[in-house]
């Protein structure tokens, strides 16, 4: 059955894409500006490349990190628990990316730390186990972002929402398709090229396209 702390109604999470930093700022005051934004991750893969990239995203992460704190919006790190730990925030871990045990003892007790599940329910379970705040599970649809990322089965999802932890799901959202998922009850929709890669004019409109995608939905028993 639905667990009952889990919401009703999803929560809009976004992802920061590769744009140029100046770019990617506008569109992030752009979105978080709306109040819609629940949950704002820093991915940001292309910095990291840098021969300067460990250096560069820290200085990129502090700027939005204190935008993001502007807006009272949350903030996880990919992948990175030591940056995490240095900027105060929270932390999303890939299964090859470190361990929720260490991130729990370097983060703050408040701080966000979510686990990626693919369509795994035993990761789900684990993640569950081990203290995560999230799993995430995807790719739901196809994407532009993970264009070779496997696509689960929606039995696969409703498995997953049947654990005891917030549910995110990411891959090809869009808040057309997002409807898709109306009757199972998941907590986060993560977003990257949906918002992230239309101009910046565009952005506070879109994320009310979402807003009204999930002011219908209707989350059932599973």
């Amino acid at each position: 059955m639905i667990q009952s702390s889990i919401s009703s109604m999803p929560q809009l999470y976004l992802l920061t894409n590769d744009d140029e930093f100046a770019l990617l700022y506008q569109k992030l005051e752009a979105a978080l500006a709306t109040g819609l934004i629940a949950l704002l991750q820093i991915r940001r893969k292309r910095t990291l490349a840098l021969p300067n990239g460990k250096s560069k995203l820290y200085e990129e992460a502090l700027k939005i990190v204190d935008l993001a704190k502007s807006h009272n919006v949350a903030v996880v790190i990919n992948d990175d628990i030591d940056l995490a730990a240095q900027l105060g925030v929270g932390v999303h871990l890939g299964q090859e990316d470190g361990n929720i045990s260490d991130a729990k003892q370097q983060l703050a007790p408040n701080q966000i730390i979510g686990r990626t599940c693919h369509g795994d329910v035993n990761l789900v379970k684990e993640a569950q186990e081990d203290g995560a705040n999230y799993a995430a599970m995807g790719a739901v649809f196809a994407s532009t972002t993970k264009p070779n990322a496997d696509i689960i089965s929606r039995q696969q999802l409703i498995e997953g929402c049947q654990q005891d932890i917030k549910i995110c799901v990411i891959g090809g959202l869009t808040a057309e398709n997002v409807s898709e998922l109306t009757s199972l009850p998941i907590a986060y929709v993560a977003v990257v090229g949906d918002i992230m890669g239309l101009p910046v004019a565009q952005i506070a409109q879109r994320c009310e396209q979402w807003q009204q995608a999930f002011a219908n939905w209707k989350t059932s028993a599973l």
